[in-house]
């Protein structure tokens, strides 16, 4: 999969100021603001930079700390992990593998009949696809 590489100024173009925040500052929406609430059916969450496809609609879980929850993500290959020291706590960030946007934090406190992870990720960098 090839890199998406564009300007400060081509994203804050394409993106909303909320969306460029999050995915291009590693910004964080407030919790219980975003669109994606746990249904039921199949669908695909995509980047909502680059089009990637991420997560799975049927990994998704309510996980009630405020933002959409995936015990993994679609392929390994779709996101990448990297350690984040920010704001006094240790982290692991989860980036989209194709445009290196922001998405959000993974930790080990999910579901335990499943992968044990919880991808914590902000609706405003997704992109919902039903059906797909």
């Amino acid at each position: 999969m090839d890199k998406v590489k564009k300007t400060e100024q081509q994203w804050r173009e394409q993106l909303s100021d909320a969306q460029y925040h999050v995915t291009r500052e590693a910004g964080t929406e407030r919790p219980y603001t975003g669109d994606y609430q746990v249904t039921p059916g199949h669908g695909i969450y995509h980047c909502i930079c680059c089009g990637a496809p991420l997560f799975e609609n049927e990994h998704k879980f309510e996980s009630h700390c405020g933002w959409p929850s995936f015990d993994r993500p679609l392929a390994d290959a779709a996101v990448e992990e990297h350690h984040d020291t920010s704001h006094g706590m240790r982290r692991i960030e989860v980036t989209c593998r194709r445009c290196d946007a922001h998405l959000g934090h993974v930790f080990p406190d999910g579901p335990h009949d499943t992968t044990g992870l919880r991808y914590c990720i902000n609706s405003v960098a997704l992109d919902y696809h039903p059906a797909e």
